[in-house]
């Protein structure tokens, strides 16, 4: 696979894709094909350009070193950091392009929302005091790949803001951080040995899984709870948040884990389509 495709960690993508397929349908007949793409280009890019930032930031500071996950560029030598950084920024780039042009089309506020995202994106690991140091992941995945992704879609087609919007926007912010929350488990040990507090490193590891197992129950209740008929059709992928959960509680570790990374990544694309699916027929 060629190494840029692998530092972009394609497994991470649904992330950026679910909010927009999921707001786009709740849109129902208002919707926009060109703005959605925009949306859609906006959080790939963002989510690609965050995880550059990611390996550039933990590969200079050495947090990288002998970790179990996928292949990072700059800590296995692939790509010198300053090339990864790079390929972060024309990222971010990319997806400002994409952004300013919505907010054209809308308001100059997404403007001002992609701003905070991308300062979100570089602080994650980048910085001083790298906030995913400090177990805030979680926070930051929720309100921008969840909260701002979802509502910041809905926004760009209607222009409005609704509280659906906002209900609709939970499950897509919770199945983001369950991603994060199984890469967190997988690196705990290793995270714990060279100060990065994440939080799964502060809660433990029982606890930690648990809480992954929380956030896939977040998603179907939210659905549920946008008491639309049509989004019980959500519990029909019950069984694979089953299946995860139970591999997850199983206390698998290290290299087993990989797998269950992108499968919860196809977890929320599929839930994404199903509960697209539910809004556009309601």
């Amino acid at each position: 696979m060629n190494k840029w495709i692998l530092g972009a960690r394609p497994r991470t993508l649904p992330a950026a894709i679910a909010p927009v397929v999921v707001a786009s349908a709740l849109v129902g007949s208002d919707f926009n094909w060109f703005r959605a793409a925009l949306g859609l280009k906006v959080g790939i890019w963002l989510q690609i350009g965050v995880n550059y930032a990611n390996d550039y930031s933990d590969g200079v500071k050495g947090t990288d070193e002998n970790r179990i996950g996928p292949t990072r560029l700059v800590a296995s030598g692939l790509a010198s950091a300053k090339a990864v950084k790079n390929a972060a920024f024309i990222s971010f780039a990319i997806a400002s392009i994409a952004g300013v042009w919505l907010s054209l089309l809308t308001s100059p506020l997404l403007i001002l929302i992609g701003m905070l995202a991308i300062a979100a994106a570089w602080g994650y690991t980048g910085g001083k005091n790298p906030y995913g140091y400090s177990g805030l992941g979680e926070v930051s995945v929720f309100t921008f790949f969840g909260l701002v992704a979802t509502m910041g879609t809905y926004y760009a087609q209607t222009e409005k803001i609704t509280v659906l919007s906002f209900i609709v926007a939970i499950p897509m912010g919770a199945l983001a951080c369950a991603i994060l929350a199984v890469n967190n488990i997988r690196d705990r040990a290793h995270d714990e040995l060279v100060g990065k507090r994440t939080l799964a490193v502060r809660l433990g590891d029982a606890k930690a899984r648990r809480g992954f197992v929380l956030l896939l129950v977040v998603a179907h209740v939210a659905a549920v709870a946008t008491l639309i008929p049509t989004a019980l059709l959500t519990l029909l992928v019950t069984p694979m948040s089953y299946s995860i959960s139970k591999l997850v509680l199983s206390g698998v570790t290290g290299k087993d884990l990989i797998p269950v990374l992108g499968r919860t990544g196809k977890l929320q694309l599929i839930f994404a389509m199903v509960f697209a699916i539910a809004l556009a027929i309601q």
